[in-house]
């Protein structure tokens, strides 16, 4: 099997991206790699911290690794965790990748954060991806009206380009008009032309974008065309969830086995999975 870095360099040859889903469940994890395997590409499964505190860590890597036993290519990534304390703990419980999320700081504390995680990273095994993010991306994952955005929260090119030199992370999550969940009340757009001069600015990072839930799938396809290796979809998962667990107890309000009410939203989950690797990787 090859590591998450060549899988990434793969990707990024072809003008492809890997999909990257947060889960919280044991079968949203499995309903990711089944999908993954029919198709027989890698993939990326993500907790965040809300997500790995509820899981468990010790159990997020062990289902990982367990999955990866399979032979398939699954990798285990801490997605947006915002502390030293944070990101130090899920790279000694064995995570593959960690995204230090410090974009909230000053520019130079999220340099001095991310190249402390980065250090320690590599210091524990050179083969651990570190993810950093620069630029303001607003939003949650959930379904939310309206979020205000501005250019002013944008990646800047110039200051990515320090950032990398500095910091030495593997990957960059970047804000080029995404944002976190999915808006009803707006159209979301992506500023292609911001992209592509970060790219040009930092050639061999691989870029990161953050709340695809909800993007038209042309735009998410001009963004990997144009240096995007690696997006990120979970409120859509979510909701495909929820609104089938909520369908079938609805349906069948006296059913209390577990794997009974839980099988639609399985699929549902399944169903998305498949829509979004089809889409990053043609």
């Amino acid at each position: 099997m090859m590591t998450l870095k060549e899988y990434f360099q793969e990707a990024a040859e072809n003008k492809r991206a890997i999909g990257h889903f947060n889960f919280s469940t044991a079968d949203q994890l499995k309903a990711f790699v089944e999908i993954a395997s029919e198709l027989d590409l890698p993939i990326m499964a993500g907790t965040s911290e809300g997500e790995a505190n509820f899981l468990g860590k010790f159990q997020a890597v062990s289902l990982v690794r367990s999955w990866r036993l399979t032979g398939h290519p699954v990798f285990l990534n801490a997605d947006h965790h915002k502390s030293w304390g944070s990101a130090k703990e899920v790279i000694d419980f064995g995570y593959d990748t960690v995204l230090i999320d410090a974009s909230a700081l000053p520019f130079e504390q999220n340099i001095e954060l991310t190249k402390k995680v980065v250090d320690y990273a590599k210091s524990v095994h050179h083969e651990i991806e570190v993810e950093g993010e620069l630029g303001y991306l607003r939003g949650e994952s959930q379904v939310q009206k309206k979020i205000e955005i501005s250019k002013d929260d944008y990646t800047k090119p110039e200051e990515a380009k320090e950032f990398v030199s500095r910091t030495g992370v593997d990957r960059l999550g970047i804000a080029f008009g995404n944002i976190h969940g999915i808006v009803t009340g707006q159209k979301e757009h992506l500023d292609i032309g911001v992209l592509k001069k970060i790219a040009e600015a930092i050639p061999g990072v691989f870029l990161v974008l953050h709340g695809g839930s909800g993007l038209k799938p042309g735009e998410v396809k001009e963004a990997i065309k144009n240096g995007i290796s690696n997006v990120h979809i979970n409120t859509e998962l979510r909701v495909a969830y929820h609104d089938a667990l909520k369908k079938e107890l609805e349906k069948e309000p006296d059913q209390t086995t577990p794997y009974k009410f839980l099988t639609p939203s399985y699929e549902a989950t399944k169903k998305i999975i498949r829509e979004k690797l089809e889409l990053f990787s043609k």
